[in-house]
């Protein structure tokens, strides 16, 4: 069973690469520019995880956290260039579950996306203990 990954960021470059990143075997990637729309994409499609920038212009991270906390569970990383410990505390308090600093190396997110996979699911998602990414 695929992991299915919501990617909310306003960077179109960032969510490609992401999506290029993840093995296409192991994690489904829905990807959105846009908070709102990203915020119907979790009530419709009911991700494994969400990763949300905290700075989107049309609906900051904070906001879409907490939004989406009015009717899921789903585990969010907030992905963000700024390392601010009141920031990280802000989206925490939102309803976000971790805070990555951009930018995330492949093995940090893929590492993070396997621990989701073990608190969520024992085990259901068929992601291997190797490494999704070539050598």
């Amino acid at each position: 069973m695929q992991m299915k990954v919501l990617v909310i960021d306003d960077d179109r470059e960032m969510t490609e690469l992401l999506k290029m990143s993840l093995d296409q075997d192991y994690y489904e990637v829905l990807m959105t520019q846009s908070g709102p729309d990203g915020i119907e994409l979790a009530h419709k499609e009911q991700p494994d995880v969400i990763l949300v920038d905290l700075f989107i212009p049309d609906f900051d991270g904070l906001q879409v956290c907490r939004d989406i906390r009015k009717f899921s569970s789903v585990p969010i990383l907030v992905l963000s260039a700024i390392n601010k410990p009141e920031l990280v505390a802000q989206a925490l308090d939102a309803g976000a579950d971790d805070f990555l600093i951009k930018p995330i190396k492949n093995s940090m997110l893929v590492a993070n996306l396997k621990k989701i996979a073990r608190r969520t699911n024992s085990g259901g998602y068929d992601i291997k203990s190797r490494s999704v990414f070539s050598h």
